[in-house]
């Protein structure tokens, strides 16, 4: 299956005022941006805990509202951190709200101090996983069945109702993030119709290998999963703006400022352009553009204007 080039953002709630992630959307959304993202937390990441931070699921509602056309959902919610009945519910009255605009995207959680603070059981990595799993298999029959059952390890959920179903059918688009090798990448191709994860093209080429391979194992074509890249934007940046970025990217990925560099979208239009057929070549299609502020919204409109159109 061949995945049009989709481009899109995502705005982590942390430090920043409600009115500014309104309006960047809201020009995003206007721009062509084609998905639009926050995130799932409850304290802001790689900052002190005591930073603000808005909810997920109340600023995505309202978000929702304020634009039209692009795409919505948060990359990724922490399945801890709700039960999949609820979830399921939530993302079902979010379609109806959005016009049929989302996706859901999920994960199996992993900021420690959000659940030990908040009293959510942690659980194993393995534990968490499987919970991720029978978790997929509730949402998606609550999402498609009158009923759901699942008496699994870590849910026992019996004859669960969900209605009205989403607009979407048969169900808005579940997107999962992770790169677990073994457990977490057969989930992915088990039950996800998205995948999101971050780094090099080379990388990422090895994972969606695997995926195909869990794919064989478990009976699904894995080319129906549209494949996903999480990265920063530094388009026509100023040199020491783009060398911040890369030194940044370096020290989260253990890495050299250039290997790092191949990992972020970043320099003038030909560079852009360059990043991208890497990356499609790999098997990746949609790009999103991970943003914290400040926002540097002149970088995102100029990126729409002059990049987006050359490979609609």
């Amino acid at each position: 299956m061949t995945h049009p080039i989709r481009f899109g953002i995502q705005t982590g709630q942390q430090m920043v005022e409600w009115s500014q992630m309104l309006d960047l959307w809201r020009k995003a959304d206007a721009w062509g941006y084609d998905s639009l993202w926050n995130f799932d937390h409850f304290y802001g990441i790689f900052v002190p805990p005591e930073s603000p931070c808005l909810e997920g699921w109340t600023t995505l509602s309202a978000l929702a509202q304020a634009t039209t056309r692009a795409r919505i959902g948060h990359l990724v919610n922490g399945n801890t951190y709700r039960h999949p009945c609820i979830t399921a519910k939530m993302a079902a009255s979010l379609d109806h709200i959005s016009g049929g605009r989302l996706n859901l995207g999920i994960g199996a959680g992993w900021f420690e101090l959000e659940h030990r603070s908040f009293g959510i059981d942690f659980k194993t990595v393995r534990g968490r996983l499987e919970a991720l799993d029978e978790a997929c298999q509730i949402i998606r029959g609550m999402f498609t069945q009158p009923k759901t059952t699942v008496h699994g390890k870590h849910y026992t959920v019996t004859d669960a109702l969900c209605e009205p179903k989403a607009l979407q059918q048969p169900h808005p688009p579940i997107m999962i993030g992770g790169t677990g090798e073994k457990i977490l990448l057969k989930i992915v191709a088990t039950h996800a119709d998205m995948w999101n994860a971050s780094g090099s093209a080379t990388r990422l080429r090895e994972l969606i290998d695997i995926i195909a391979r869990h794919g064989d194992s478990v009976g699904r074509d894995t080319t129906q999963i549209e494949k996903t890249v999480m990265m920063p934007l530094c388009y026509k940046a100023a040199e020491p703006r783009q060398q911040f970025v890369c030194q940044l990217v370096a020290s989260m990925g253990e890495t050299t400022p250039e290997e790092a560099r191949q990992r972020i979208m970043i320099g003038d239009k030909q560079e852009c352009l360059d990043t991208i057929e890497r990356y499609t070549k790999a098997g990746v299609t949609h790009f999103i553009f991970m943003m914290f502020t400040p926002f540097f919204v002149d970088e995102v409109q100029a990126f729409a204007e002059e990049v987006i159109p050359s490979l609609r």
